[in-house]
């Protein structure tokens, strides 16, 4: 199963993301987790997902995030008007085509 890490400056903007996400995934048959953590926590779980996802809000950390990953797995920020919109399945789709 993949993990897609959202990551935004609480956390709490992005559950309502989540929470989309899931439900397209569902609806399109996919296993997938998915979990919402402020970029201070973030470190906790980069280790055991395929992407982490940045609020566009939090874009200039990227560089922090990608020295936590070294390499490893993709660091993206999320489009801003798929972000704005919360259309979970367009930011779903486009994370699982940067997954592979």
């Amino acid at each position: 199963m993949k993990k897609i890490l959202l990551v935004c400056s609480a956390g709490m903007s992005t559950s309502l993301l989540v929470t989309k996400m899931q439900a397209a995934a569902k609806e399109q048959g996919i296993e997938i987790g998915i979990e919402a953590l402020p970029v201070a926590e973030c470190s906790t779980v980069v280790d055991s997902v395929d992407i982490v996802l940045l609020g566009p809000q939090v874009r200039f950390q990227k560089s922090q995030v990608e020295k936590l990953v070294n390499g490893r797995i993709p660091v993206e920020v999320i489009d801003m008007r798929a972000y704005g919109t919360m259309n979970g399945k367009a930011i779903l789709e486009d994370a699982l085509i940067k997954i592979k």
